[in-house]
């Protein structure tokens, strides 16, 4: 099985040793940086995992970081930070984190929450990378999206729930699946209204006519369905 790799981004010294001594000992290979550009340095030179970001830093903030690494990935994040506001993790959602765990914590905790992380990162069909329906090409390798060519952008949530609806093409899938499949449990908003909202965010970047959807088709009581042939 391959070792994976994360990038542990913490400038407080102590706590950064002691999570990536656990995470060695739990098998995973991990680099520590200790500010934003050494983390942004990383990230662009080398191949990793999941990130684990700490939202307090010397030079930038967690958030500024998870907006930069989002433009070009759809790594899994976890943020680590000390405010437990709703506002701040709502925030910190809206920027592209994956999962949010509040200082102090069990290292327990966040074992679990990297595994969860990791295991929604895999794709459903690992032999299938470049998925084509219609004018939508996506690479699951390189988590990317074009239409005609074109790349989209699209932020991690977005990515994974095309990606596991264009692997399921012409099925209709429920709301109660695509949760599963999407959202973590443990997630703040894990509900209907979540997908619904992101469907809403797809079909505004990918669809020529958002309201008469040609590739997300809502099924009224279930869920949605994926498809690329006209009606």
């Amino acid at each position: 099985m391959t070792q994976s790799r994360i990038l542990l981004v913490d400038d407080d010294a102590d706590i950064a040793l002691i999570i990536k001594d656990n995470l060695e000992l739990d098998g995973y290979f991990v680099s520590v940086a200790s500010n934003g550009k050494t983390a942004l340095s990383f990230f662009g030179s080398d191949n990793f995992d999941l990130i684990i970001l700490d939202l307090s830093l010397p030079d930038m903030d967690g958030l500024q970081i998870c907006r930069v690494i989002r433009e070009k990935s759809a790594i899994p994040v976890i943020m680590l930070t000390a405010r437990d506001r709703v506002p701040d993790k709502v925030l910190g959602f809206e920027c592209g984190a994956d999962d949010y765990v509040v200082k102090p914590f069990d290292y327990l905790e966040l074992a679990a929450r990297i595994k969860a992380c990791l295991r929604r990162r895999v794709p459903d069909t690992p032999a299938c990378q470049v998925i084509q329906v219609g004018e939508i090409k996506i690479d699951t390798a390189k988590n990317m999206v074009w239409k005609n060519d074109d790349p989209i952008n699209l932020t991690k949530r977005e990515f994974l729930l095309l990606s596991f609806m264009a692997r399921n093409s012409g099925k209709v899938l429920d709301r109660r699946l695509i949760r599963e499949k999407i959202w973590p449990k443990a997630e703040l908003y894990n509900d209907s209204r979540s997908i619904d909202v992101h469907i809403q965010h797809l079909r505004s970047k990918l669809e020529e006519k958002p309201a008469n959807p040609k590739y997300i088709r809502t099924v009224q009581g279930v869920g949605y369905i994926f498809c690329g042939d006209e009606e």
